[in-house]
């Protein structure tokens, strides 16, 4: 069975959409961008600060699930431009404690203003 989860801690869909959806014991988060979850709009910043956000908000959805930073066994980055990836990099990887998920990163065209966005799915036994 799946269930939605959602929260006000996080940006609002912007489209036909969830946060996320769990599925069993497995917790997948969509894509993320660097949305103020209070305003609803791209802030402007660089990859560092719009990363920040991004990740922030994926903790909020994660917790929401009751699931953390650690449950995440894989991520999908997508950043706008590959020149971006050793500052991306440097700010993602302070995120992670323990062992880091699995990771695909790709060069895309995003929203304007927007620099990245992140998807992650989680599992918890």
């Amino acid at each position: 069975m799946n269930r939605k989860v959602s929260t006000e801690k996080a940006p609002k869909p912007v489209g036909p959409y969830s946060q996320a959806v769990k599925a069993g014991q497995f917790l997948f988060v969509s894509g993320q961008l660097a949305i103020d979850p209070k305003q609803g709009k791209i802030v402007e910043g660089n990859i560092e600060q719009q990363t920040i956000l991004i990740m922030e908000n994926i903790k909020a959805i994660l917790q929401t699930a009751r699931y953390t930073i650690d449950d995440i066994v894989i991520s999908t980055v997508y950043l706008s431009s590959m020149a971006l990836f050793s500052e991306f990099n440097s700010t993602y990887g302070g995120y992670f404690k323990h062992e880091f998920p699995a990771r695909v990163t790709v060069g895309v065209e995003l929203p304007p203003r927007a620099l990245v966005e992140i998807s992650v799915t989680a599992y918890k036994e």
